[in-house]
């Protein structure tokens, strides 16, 4: 079932569709995207010693920058052909435009005044981001721009399950922020100004390599390449309270680019509850039984995320698509297999990928320096790490 879902004539594999300029950008993109990690590897592997450090170094908001440039490019290009609304592109284009300007800044100069004013633009972009969705989204006819009722246009016949969306929904944002709160016990509390702007770096990151897709379901969804990785990290080096709070974000953002929207309950299982819990990939970052293993301590939370990203999908599939099942198949295993189609590989990657950066000592000690939870104390601690 999983293939079939893949193979189906409505799928569209991007790396390989160039029939319109937005796709052409997408594939180049995407082959130049592979291109850039490959070379990256192999510097990875030969420098040594100060030169490593370096690049490294440099590698970071290079990296940043490239994503936000990608972004902005394809966000243009959708903008001009799909005809998204000014009220949604314009404040996209500003945070892209925000975080690049961030990196940049941090880049020539990464002091605490850096930080904060990148913070501060950051956070104003996201602010205006979300207001402007708010207002977007609560206008409008839902049911009939939508097409959650049947032929006869009688809102009475829906094609959704509301009380299992809404039960559902609710069951899981609660499992969610509690799973935040308890594994995040030894969190630092609040944000700092450091904390706040890498937030915004990871969450534009992950958004812009989201345009990278591999391929696109017909019912939403797509396999992208490792667009996760950036929000993984991120909540691996400053916890699951932060982590989920920057997976919401961006799970709310994501609504701008796989615009299926049936229901308000499937919009908060399918996008913030369901990246929410990208966040939990930074659990096991503090277990010192894997102190020396920092590549399975990631993997295993990365696991853990991706299946409850999974099991997200999996009940909004059952209550919001469930007539998209194909006459005889039981509604439960037409959504396994559709979001299994699409949800394991995205996670698949995302965690190959990440494997292989954590496998980098040099990339090991660069993380630790933004994890001020697992440093001794010390009188001569730096005052930006703190909370």
């Amino acid at each position: 079932m999983l293939l079939s879902t893949l193979l189906a004539d409505e799928a569209e594999w991007y790396p390989v569709l160039f029939d319109s300029p937005l796709n052409i950008a997408r594939g180049i993109a995407f082959w130049l995207t592979i291109a850039l990690a490959l070379a990256f590897a192999v510097c990875a592997l030969v420098l040594r010693g100060e030169t490593r450090k370096k690049f490294l170094r440099f590698f970071l908001p290079a990296a940043a920058l490239y994503a936000c440039a990608v972004g902005l490019i394809l966000l243009i290009l959708t903008f001009l052909e799909d005809g998204i609304n000014v009220i949604l592109f314009v404040p996209l284009l500003v945070l892209l435009a925000a975080v690049a300007g961030s990196a940049a800044a941090i880049a020539v100069k990464p002091c605490k005044l850096t930080f904060l004013i990148g913070g501060c633009a950051t956070g104003a972009a996201l602010v205006a981001v979300l207001v402007c969705m708010g207002i977007n989204f609560s206008t409008g006819a839902p049911a009939g721009n939508n097409g959650i009722v049947d032929e006869s246009g009688d809102p009475d016949n829906s094609l959704v399950n509301s009380l299992g969306l809404y039960l559902s929904a609710a069951a899981a944002v609660a499992a969610v922020i509690a799973a935040a709160f308890l594994l995040g016990r030894k969190d630092k509390k609040g944000f700092d100004s450091r904390s706040l702007t890498t937030a915004g770096v990871c969450i534009a990151m992950s958004f812009a390599l989201s345009y990278l897709r591999i391929v696109k379901m017909p019912q939403g969804g797509s396999i992208t390449v490792a667009s996760l990785l950036p929000l993984m990290i991120y909540s691996y080096m400053y916890g699951t309270r932060k982590g989920v709070f920057a997976g919401f974000i961006y799970g709310v953002l994501q609504a701008f680019q796989d615009f299926y929207i049936l229901h308000p309950a499937q919009f908060i299982l399918d996008y913030p509850a369901a990246f929410a819990c990208i966040g939990l990939a930074g659990m096991f970052a503090d277990v010192k039984a894997l102190k020396h293993l920092p590549q399975v301590k990631f993997a295993l939370g990365a696991v853990v995320a991706g299946l409850g990203r999974f099991l997200m999908h999996f009940l909004s599939g059952i209550f919001a698509f469930g007539s998209y099942a194909p006459a005889g198949t039981p509604v439960w295993l037409y959504s396994l297999g559709y979001q299994a189609g699409y949800v394991l590989p995205d996670i698949a990657i995302a965690i190959a990928a990440g494997i292989f950066v954590f496998s980098s000592r040099a990339f090991n000690k660069a993380i630790e320096r933004f994890r001020p939870a697992e440093k001794p104390a010390a009188a001569d601690a730096p005052t930006d790490a703190a909370a």
